[in-house]
């Protein structure tokens, strides 16, 4: 099933920065995550966090540098899979050396509630969700990826999609059998700076999809109503 959305009236621009390998991206990556984390724009930061082995190194490096926080501080996920906080296949538990560092309170960290029951930890994101971008607020910084099936987030289909319209957050239930709580497309397009990370060649495919706006591919469907969005893409995830 592919996505099948109404066209907005304007179509996010793509820009594409090349990296010759995943070490380069990387470091890129840290250097523009500890600008907006410690407040280098002089306004009260929320940045959107994704999991991956991509992003998370990153996490881990700036973790070790001790940096001291922007003031009004608010750090989310994209998405994250339904298991318990301190699982290692959550993006949260993986992430929470980088949130220790930086000395962030609870509430400061819009986390996935996986303690409740899914509706419930759906519904709480949502409202929280609609917390953080009241008063026209938007997202300073948003780190996204892509899967070799050309996902994002955890919106998979034109079913998940379609679900979304409307809604900040939604539950997904994965190809991997697994449960997720997501952000919606209406959540990227209150990003100011929207960065789909991509390393590995077997991301090629799903690359070219994004960089030609293949209406058939679930992630250019997802952010083509945002006003622009990066493409951070080491050499061997791009096409020949």
């Amino acid at each position: 099933m592919t996505p099948q959305s109404s066209a907005p009236d304007t179509e996010a621009s793509l820009t594409l920065r090349r990296f010759a390998d995943r070490g380069l991206l990387q470091v890129a990556i840290e250097e523009r995550l500890q600008q907006v984390l410690t407040g280098a724009g002089g306004t009260a930061p929320a940045v959107m966090l994704s999991g991956g082995s991509t992003p998370i190194p990153a996490y881990l490096t700036l973790a070790s540098r001790r940096l001291i926080p922007a003031p009004g501080l608010t750090v989310l996920f994209s998405d994250d899979r339904y298991v318990p906080s301190d699982s290692d296949q959550s993006n949260y538990h993986q992430s929470r050396a980088l949130f220790a560092s930086l000395g962030l309170a609870a509430q400061q960290v819009l986390r996935i509630r996986t303690e409740l029951p899914l509706a419930q930890a759906t519904a709480d994101s949502e409202s929280r969700l609609a917390q953080l971008l009241g008063g026209d607020r938007r997202i300073t910084l948003g780190l996204l990826g892509i899967g070799a099936d050309g996902h994002t987030c955890s919106l998979f289909s034109a079913a998940d999609l379609e679900r979304a319209r409307g809604r900040l957050a939604i539950s997904v239930h994965r190809p991997d059998g697994r449960d997720a709580v997501s952000v919606t497309p209406t959540v990227l397009e209150r990003v100011e700076q929207l960065i789909v990370m991509v390393a590995g060649a077997d991301k090629r495919t799903a690359v070219d999809g994004l960089l030609q706006r293949r209406p058939d591919l679930t992630a250019w469907a997802a952010v083509r109503g945002c006003r622009s969005v990066e493409i951070w893409a080491d050499s061997s995830a791009l096409p020949s």
